[in-house]
């Protein structure tokens, strides 16, 4: 005890192991429920008198997800493209670039790996 009369608690460290002895993970498989978000996904309300009701969403063409720290920032689709028309400005005006750099960034379209869950499931 502490002369508060307080006990005082170990910091936990991301060294510390909670993991309990019982849990065994060693047939699971990674990634097994992941479906990129491009496909679309579901939404399942599980409603009180029993019944479930499905919404199925499909993301448009040209859809851009913005991650959370950038949407900080940009708040709206104005803030990005006005943003965007701006680098694209700088872009075209640097000597002996010719928009070159525009053209490499337009063709870097590689996939991204999407975090959250594409199947929700609220009950009401």
């Amino acid at each position: 005890m502490t002369q508060s009369g307080m006990t005082a608690v170990k910091p936990q460290t991301a060294d510390s192991d909670d993991m309990r002895p019982e849990y065994d993970f060693s047939g699971a498989v990674r990634g097994k429920h992941y479906k990129p978000l491009h496909e679309g996904y579901s939404v399942y309300v599980h409603k009180a008198d029993g019944t479930t009701t499905v919404q199925h969403f499909k993301l448009d063409e040209g859809t851009v997800m913005l991650e959370p720290d950038v949407r900080e920032y940009f708040p709206d689709s104005e803030a990005v493209n006005a943003a965007l028309r701006s680098l694209i400005t700088l872009m075209s005006e640097m000597p002996g670039k010719s928009g070159g750099l525009a053209r490499k960034m337009r063709g870097a379209g590689g996939k991204r790996r999407v975090t959250r869950s594409h199947a929700k499931s609220v009950k009401v």
